[in-house]
């Protein structure tokens, strides 16, 4: 269980007029990927040092790790213990004002970090910076089209009553969170196999303001390997987490008095839609359409905005 928080997050301090990042890089059997994670994150501005944390691989990515010669690049090992405890063991070893976490397959596009430091300049008092992503396949090749909903507007403030409903963010690679906010509210949950980092989001999003840029930031990989966007993976994998968002009393304490029955229905909703649309993108549609059929059964009126976001994944989107 994670405890609330024992002090307010500090959300503008001295360090603000000159942040640096730590970005951190859980990897298990990465080999195939994690050199040009590491090389995206090299190349940003902003960023102080980069942490790997090695969770048990027999590929050899350490070694393809401890090749590459930089000062800011440090390797840890994390015994097999999973990527919510290999994040948080990062994190506790991070030195930045800033925390971005990167997934090994994934890679972050030219000056991400700097675009979300500038926004962060302008929103003193958040305690997540986030943007946007496309989607790459596993040999690189974009084969999302989110650049056509470049311009939309995803929420800022006080988020929490949206990002309970369903999660927006989707993945920590397009955001960064303020090192002493994710300290407070105690990092991610290592009970749960899917969907922590949504749970952590909630947390911090219960702590204080979030702030959006519009901009594509993360080149996000598509490929049966992914733990969330494998084909095998059913709405109820994910059902877990919403019991816990809807457990915690640090999230609940900040919600609107009666708001949480309604809540937790669009959260479902919203996973089960999550699921249909990985099916489509694995082509199998016969799934999709058992998906969408469980959105009925919780809500007649969500169907036509859930099939619209599942026609659409068919497209990338």
């Amino acid at each position: 269980m994670l405890d609330a928080p024992t002090a307010a997050p500090v959300a503008a301090d001295a360090r603000a007029t000159s942040p640096v990042v730590s970005v951190v890089i859980p990897a298990k059997n990465a080999a195939a990927y994690i050199g040009e994670a590491i090389e995206s994150a090299l190349m940003q501005g902003g960023v102080s040092e980069i942490i790997v944390v090695d969770d048990g691989s027999t590929d050899g990515t350490d070694a393809i790790v401890g090749a590459i010669r930089d000062p800011r690049l440090r390797l840890m090992r994390n015994d097999a213990s999973g990527v919510s405890a290999a994040r948080n063991l990062g994190a506790r070893n991070a030195r930045g004002d800033w925390l971005l976490f990167l997934d090994a397959d994934d890679r972050l596009r030219p000056d991400a970090v700097t675009t979300l430091l500038a926004t962060a300049r302008t929103a003193p008092q958040a305690v997540l910076v986030y943007g946007d992503y496309n989607t790459i396949d596993s040999a690189g090749r974009t084969i999302g089209h989110r650049d056509l909903l470049k311009g939309r507007q995803k929420p800022s403030g006080h988020v929490l009553e949206r990002l309970a409903s369903g999660n927006f963010i989707v993945n920590g690679g397009i955001m960064l969170v303020r090192l002493d906010a994710f300290s407070a509210t105690g990092g991610f949950d290592v009970s749960l196999r899917y969907c922590e980092d949504w749970h952590c989001w909630c947390r911090l999003a219960a702590a204080g303001e979030f702030a959006y840029v519009p901009e594509l930031l993360l080149d996000y990989r598509l490929h049966t390997a992914n733990t969330m966007n494998a084909a095998v993976r059913t709405p109820q994998d994910f059902f877990p987490a919403v019991a816990r968002v809807f457990d915690d009393e640090l999230i609940l304490g900040k919600l609107p008095s009666g708001a949480a029955a309604r809540l937790r229905q669009a959260a479902e909703i919203h996973l089960v839609t999550y699921a249909a649309t990985q099916a489509v993108r694995f082509g199998r549609y016969r799934e999709a359409l058992a998906y969408l059929g469980m959105v009925g059964q919780r809500s007649l009126k969500a169907m036509p905005r859930s099939a619209i976001k599942i026609a659409l994944s068919y497209f990338g989107i």
